[in-house]
């Protein structure tokens, strides 16, 4: 259950059967991975140099995995893709792209996305982006096309066709990045995401609202965002207020919820590991992400478990709470089983 809370990520295009990677996966203390094609640390790849060699991949972590285990990527389209075309996968568009053209176009795309990721052995897409590009200057997401519109309505409209293209052919989406950051002049992956002044939560809000309102598919992504308004204290992973108190009672949302990249500085500048972790799952996070690609720590698999592990031992964290989440993802990823 606790192995069940972590998605992390790690090195090497293939594993061999001893590989300690495999072996926390094996043990069930790395419950789901997360794939990238580009190795940031060393600048050399990753996970990810074919459709071949991805499928022998998928198929060694789906063997060692001793429960349900999400496979996931980051494709959006566009500058935001792990899969690209020159080493053998579909061309995607970006999303201000797609937001050009009909929602029906969309849902087709990301339908064939989607029979794509499920040939290579993934269960999950990290997309799509529900955030508005209300500011086209926002460095993580406007300057990089990664908003479909900036009208709310229509982001609204092609968000929830692309997680329905998605989930058509078996792939679970996930809608980012909760409370909505499109308005936003920093990026999160390099401090912390302040979106107090900028945030619109009519509008912000709209995509999410509009998608559970329809039955979203998937499970729903909380960015690092800060606002003063809607907790004075902690950025949006690590509130109980925004998590517990907006995404769940507000706005009715009861399936998984996963947290960004939990090494972003927006995190790891002002939280250490034990106290980010504990927040967010007292925020009400089922699934923490780890990409281990920000910064590399080969004893990461362990070092997160073993923290989980110790809250719940001291009676921080209760085996209720862990067993809520058990029972999101296990029927998450039940109503996805084929």
């Amino acid at each position: 259950m606790l192995g069940s809370m972590l998605m992390l990520g790690f090195r090497g295009t293939e594993l061999a059967p001893d590989d300690p990677f495999l072996a926390a996966v094996r043990a069930g203390k790395v419950g789901h991975v997360l794939l990238f094609d580009r190795d940031l640390p060393s600048g050399g790849e990753r996970n990810i140099r074919s459709p071949e060699q991805l499928r022998r991949l998928t198929a060694a972590l789906r063997a060692a995995a001793p429960g349900p285990m999400f496979i996931a990527v980051d494709q959006e389209g566009g500058r935001v893709r792990r899969l690209k075309p020159q080493q053998g996968f579909m061309d995607l568009p970006s999303a201000r792209s797609m937001g050009r053209g009909r929602p029906a176009a969309t849902r087709a795309l990301a339908a064939r996305l989607g029979a794509e990721l499920a040939g290579l052995g993934i269960s999950v897409d990290l997309a799509p982006v529900a955030d508005v590009d209300s500011n086209p200057d926002n460095p993580a997401i406007g300057k990089l096309g990664r908003s479909f519109s900036p009208d709310p309505g229509l982001t609204a409209q092609h968000a929830l066709a692309f997680g329905q293209g998605l989930a058509q052919a078996g792939i679970i989406p996930a809608l980012k990045h909760f409370p909505g950051q499109g308005g936003a002049q920093r990026d999160s992956h390099l401090g912390l995401t302040d979106i107090s002044r900028c945030w619109d939560g009519g509008g912000d809000l709209l995509p999410y609202a509009e998608a559970f309102s329809q039955g979203w598919p998937g499970m729903v992504m909380v960015g690092h965002l800060f606002h003063a308004g809607l907790d004075p204290e902690h950025p949006a992973t690590l509130s109980k207020m925004v998590v517990t108190g907006l995404l769940r009672q507000g706005l009715g949302w009861r399936g998984v919820v996963i947290s960004d990249d939990m090494q972003m500085k927006a995190i790891t500048g002002h939280y250490g590991l034990e106290q980010a972790m504990l927040l967010a799952v007292q925020a009400g996070v089922d699934i923490l992400v780890f990409g281990n690609n920000l910064q590399w720590d080969p004893d990461l698999p362990e070092k997160a478990h073993a923290t989980l592990r110790r809250l719940v031992d001291s009676g921080r964290i209760s085996p209720e709470r862990i067993r809520a989440s058990w029972e999101r993802i296990r029927a998450l990823h039940a109503a996805y089983a084929r």
